[in-house]
C-alpha cells in the first residue's frame, strides 16, 4: 500500500512537470516561427510571401506549428526595419508564451 501511494505521489508530482515541459517546447517551437518570419522581413520577402518562403527552408518545427506563421507575420510587418532588426522578437515571444 505503502508503494502505491508513493507511486501515486510521484506520477501526481510529474504531471505540472511535464505539462510545463510540453508548453516550454510548444513556445520554442512559436519562437523558431517568429525566428523565421523575422528572417523573412529583414530578407525583404513581401509580406504575402513570408508563408511560401519559410516552408521553403524546410522548418524544423513540427507541420501544425506553420498554423502560426500567417498570425505572426502581421505582427512583425507592421513594426519598421529598424525595430525587427534590433529586436529579438523570438525571445520576447518566448518569454510572452510562457508568461501565459
Amino acid at each position: 500500500m505503502l508503494r502505491l501511494i508513493t507511486a501515486v505521489a510521484f506520477v501526481v508530482a510529474a504531471l505540472p512537470a511535464m505539462a510545463q515541459s510540453e508548453k516550454e517546447l510548444s513556445c520554442g517551437y512559436q519562437a523558431d516561427v517568429v525566428s523565421a518570419v523575422r528572417e523573412a522581413r529583414l530578407d525583404r520577402v513581401r509580406e504575402r510571401k513570408v508563408e511560401e518562403t519559410v516552408l521553403a527552408g524546410t522548418p524544423s518545427w513540427p507541420e501544425k506549428f506553420n498554423n502560426a506563421i500567417p498570425l505572426v507575420t502581421p505582427w512583425i510587418y507592421e513594426m519598421s526595419r529598424k525595430e525587427v532588426r534590433n529586436t529579438d522578437l523570438a525571445a520576447v515571444w518566448k518569454d510572452a508564451c510562457l508568461a501565459q
